[in-house]
């Protein structure tokens, strides 16, 4: 082998700077940060890189729809008693009386409009309160057993059976996408309570870019009635919809589409959606409406309850997948093309240098681009 030793010292010394692999191991991170710190801005939450790009291989996406898909903010829309021994005013009392001790949405109506009738319902002693999962609550009123909740819960608890004028009531109000609940006692129907929540602005939009990206399904559910779900998920435009769900029921339909899908995300805000998004390969919750049991179990938040930021949550994590593709195969070219100069003696230390750093420069450089994106 020919030259003498400096000629050699200076060859290792370019070997050592090309060696070097200071654009390779940050062509990854600094992509991941850059992606995470544009999502902060636009008001996504993204609780770390893992997450970020689960939800560009997304393939099928389930919301919740009290709180997601709609509103969440519930109101009561028609109120008819049923009782010819009690008026509206004590009707709505006990109504409220109970409610008062629930923490579902729909509480939050019965509560505003006793509210705005001026009801006095905190003079009534509630006690025994007992919160039966999926379909209502119960409690003692002056030493009466009363239920409120959808008409499963009647049918079930007190084994009551409807005459066809109450059914053709809660149809026709279920069939306009509104929640029926019923108040009553062990004996008989107090009241036929009709609340409507409507579906948020950004919904339908969101899940028709969702669609155009090439999420393959999309699907709603809920724990209302199939009437209601129906209307909603036809206003919203997901393909499919699941009603009358328990909270295990909807993570048993998780682990149902994760095995069809492989990776599927779950988008919800309460409690009982909790099971769901830890399960999911990718939980999001509605960052404003949302409980810290939902905040605290999600992996991404949407701060804002802006559910059009979901699409752009998607697009941004498959932008930030195919730079750190780009950075990764450009690192090891300038790489391999350097090494591949030592061999003839072509590599000079400057050369080096400018391929090490120069490479470090434009991964850099490549990964903020990833600010440009926007909603």
């Amino acid at each position: 082998m020919d030259g003498d030793w400096s000629e050699w010292i200076y060859r290792g010394l370019a070997v050592l700077v090309v060696g070097c692999p200071c654009a390779l191991v940050i062509s990854t991170p600094i992509a991941i940060v850059t992606a995470i710190g544009n999502a902060a801005k636009h008001g996504v939450l993204i609780k770390g890189g893992v997450h970020l790009e689960e939800a560009g291989a997304l393939k099928a996406i389930a919301f919740d729809k009290t709180g997601t898909l709609t509103k969440g903010v519930p109101e009561v829309t028609d109120f008819m008693v049923l009782s010819d021994v009690l008026n509206e005013q004590d009707v709505l009392a006990i109504a409220a009386a109970l409610e008062s001790r629930s923490q579902h949405p729909l509480a939050t109506a019965i509560l505003q409009k006793a509210e705005n009738h001026d009801v006095d319902y905190h003079s009534l002693l509630v006690e025994d309160f007992t919160a039966i999962t999926g379909k209502g609550i119960k409690g003692k009123i002056n030493q009466g057993i009363y239920y409120i909740g959808k008409p499963h819960l009647f049918e079930e608890e007190a084994g009551m059976v409807f005459s066809d004028d109450v059914l053709k009531l809660i149809s026709g109000y279920q069939n306009t996408g509104k929640t029926v609940m019923l108040l009553g006692d062990q004996v008989k129907l107090l009241a036929l309570i009709a609340v409507s929540d409507e579906i948020r602005e950004s919904s339908k939009e969101a899940i028709r870019k969702l669609h155009a990206l090439g999420i393959e399904k999309t699907i709603m559910l809920t724990g209302d009635n199939i009437g209601t779900a129906k209307a909603i998920g036809a206003a919203a435009g997901v393909h499919e919809i699941e009603a009358e769900l328990l909270p295990q029921d909807k993570l048993t339909i998780i682990k149902r589409w994760k095995q069809k899908y492989d990776r599927v995300a779950m988008v919800g805000d309460g409690v009982n959606d909790a099971p769901a998004l830890a399960a999911s390969t990718v939980g999001i919750a509605m960052g404003g409406a949302g409980t810290d049991t939902a905040l605290e179990t999600a992996d991404i938040a949407l701060m804002g309850d802006d559910l059009s930021k979901l699409p752009y949550t998607i697009r941004l994590s498959r932008k930030t997948l195919k730079i750190i593709k780009q950075n990764i195969t450009f690192s090891l070219v300038i790489k391999i093309l350097a090494l591949l100069l030592i061999a003839p003696g072509w590599l000079t230390l400057w050369m080096a240098i400018f391929a090490d750093m120069g490479a470090t420069l434009l991964v850099t450089l490549n990964s903020l681009r990833l600010l440009r994106i926007k909603e």
